[in-house]
């Protein structure tokens, strides 16, 4: 199941595996082409059953083009992951994560509008 709250967006191409449940919070934006996957498979079995964890995407969080979120990972207030970064661990309030595996780059700041 995908959930989403008030004025949030998802852009073509991006692939919601939703086995269980994805959460969209308020103000996000997934960007195209990224991927949200709560399935992968217990390696460790000689069947390698299926494995199914939620995703959490808090409000004011930017999930960026071609970018894959994994089962289980939860993106906190106003984060953003980075362009084509593999998100396998939660990302921290207000940081900016890229690369793969997704490291912390910054800290996010606002701008006041003048």
């Amino acid at each position: 199941m995908l959930s989403m709250d008030s004025d949030s967006a998802i852009d073509s191409d991006v692939d919601c595996y939703c086995i269980v449940p994805i959460q969209i919070g308020a103000n996000c934006t997934i960007s195209r082409g990224a991927f949200l996957c709560t399935g992968s498979h217990d390696i460790t079995h000689p069947r390698m059953p299926l494995v199914a964890k939620p995703i959490t995407i808090h409000d004011n969080a930017w999930i960026c083009a071609r970018s894959f979120i994994g089962p289980g990972v939860t993106v906190h207030n106003g984060a953003v992951v980075a362009a084509c970064a593999v998100v396998t661990k939660d990302v921290e309030s207000w940081t900016v994560v890229g690369g793969n595996p997704a490291t912390k780059l910054k800290s996010r700041q606002i701008n006041e509008v003048v």
